[in-house]
């Protein structure tokens, strides 16, 4: 049993002796809404607290804003010089990467992640140079308002009227190790805008006139908590994997719909969508392939089924094999699909059989999803 003299291990030392082949720095990511929620107060939280543990915490690049308790917070913390740079006869400070490798710190705080380097930088987007270190063995901490994520933009751009100038791709979210939000009521935020905790007092009624119109944060606060939803889920979809867990195991809602190439599978995604909103959940489209699909009318009714699913957003999937019931239950119960739906025609004799048949195969081999069979009429 420890004494009160024994050194007590950090959680990160428990993860060194876990797995003592580190090569790779870890990524974490404060995702926020708007401006203002707090994701550079929580970073330089977390890089505080991680240096009262004994951890070597230094600080690449960070944003103030003019913000009094963020300045506080940074000046605890010791900073790699930035790096000046002259372009077009204006002198800018850029974070200095190659000072931070040098440097070898076992974590870099690095604020803005979308932001756009300077030419004459060694990468052109700050998300390259996380990469450099990321490599190099050293844990990064960040930050990113949800705005700048690329598959977010034009959607947050109509619905604000403001334009995104720096953006950055998904898949440097996807390779993040972990995401937290830095969450804030939308009520909240605005009594921080007109407190003058983010903006100037005298901005204030501009912008809460604009970008932080309360309908405005609510719809980016609900963005923001999907993409934390999305990345727990795939953080989850890792460790069921790894861990060979069942395919009840699954965070969020995923809804497929198995369709033919008749034109009765248009009200079926129609059905399905509609199931898929009302849970807040993922809409996937399945299709098996068959030689059926072929002759000029079924093929033209599936291209527009099809069609209509990526619409709806869907997630258009194409499976082929001989069993029909079985690859749509191995592909279902691999996704961890949650709810399935499949159509029902008034069938007769033989085809009866075999329709019923089918089904019971799918129930037999993926059991742990919710059936809904859904009867159609014949066009």
């Amino acid at each position: 049993m420890p004494t009160d003299s024994t050194p007590r291990k950090s959680p990160e030392d428990w993860l060194i002796t876990a797995d003592p082949e580190k090569t790779r720095g870890r990524f974490k990511i404060f995702l926020g809404y708007a401006p203002g929620v707090g994701k550079t107060f929580s970073m330089l939280s977390e890089g505080i607290r991680r240096r009262q543990r004994g951890e070597d915490v230094v600080i690449g690049i960070v944003e103030t804003h003019g913000r009094k308790g963020t300045a506080e917070l940074a000046n605890k913390l010791e900073h790699v010089a930035t790096r000046e740079i002259n372009y077009k006869g204006t002198l800018f400070h850029e974070m200095d990467v190659d000072a931070i490798l040098e440097r070898k710190p076992q974590v870099v705080l690095i604020d803005e992640l979308a932001h756009s380097n300077i030419v004459g930088s060694r990468n052109t987007k700050r998300y390259e140079d996380v990469f450099l270190l990321l490599e190099a063995n050293i844990d990064v901490l960040s930050t990113i308002n949800v705005q700048h994520v690329e598959s977010l933009t034009p959607r947050i751009q109509s619905l604000t009227g403001i334009p995104v100038r720096e953006t950055v791709p998904d898949w440097v979210l996807d390779r993040a190790d972990e995401i937290v939000i830095s969450d804030l009521t939308p009520e909240a935020l605005v009594t921080r805008m007109r407190r003058g905790d983010i903006y100037p007092v005298d901005r204030a009624d501009r912008a809460l006139a604009n970008f932080f119109r309360r309908g405005n944060l609510i719809a980016l606060r609900e963005m923001a908590l999907h993409r934390v939803t999305r990345a727990v889920d795939r953080t989850l979809d890792d460790y069921v994997k790894r861990k060979q867990l069942g395919p009840h195991w699954s965070v969020t809602e995923k809804v497929a719909v198995c369709i033919s190439n008749r034109p009765q599978a248009r009200d079926l995604i129609a059905r399905g969508a509609r199931l898929a909103e009302g849970l807040n959940g993922e809409l996937y489209v399945l299709h098996v392939q068959n030689h059926k699909d072929e002759s000029p009318e079924c093929k033209r009714a599936l291209e527009a089924s099809l069609k209509f699913a990526e619409n709806l957003g869907a997630h258009v999937v194409h499976l082929s094999g001989k069993r029909i019931a079985s690859v749509t239950a191995a592909y279902i119960t691999e996704q961890r699909i949650t709810q399935a739906l499949f159509g029902r025609s008034a069938l007769h004799g033989l085809k009866k059989y075999l329709y019923f048949f089918a089904i019971q195969r799918f129930m037999s081999e993926a059991p742990h999803v919710d059936l809904h069979i859904v009867t159609q009429e014949d066009r």
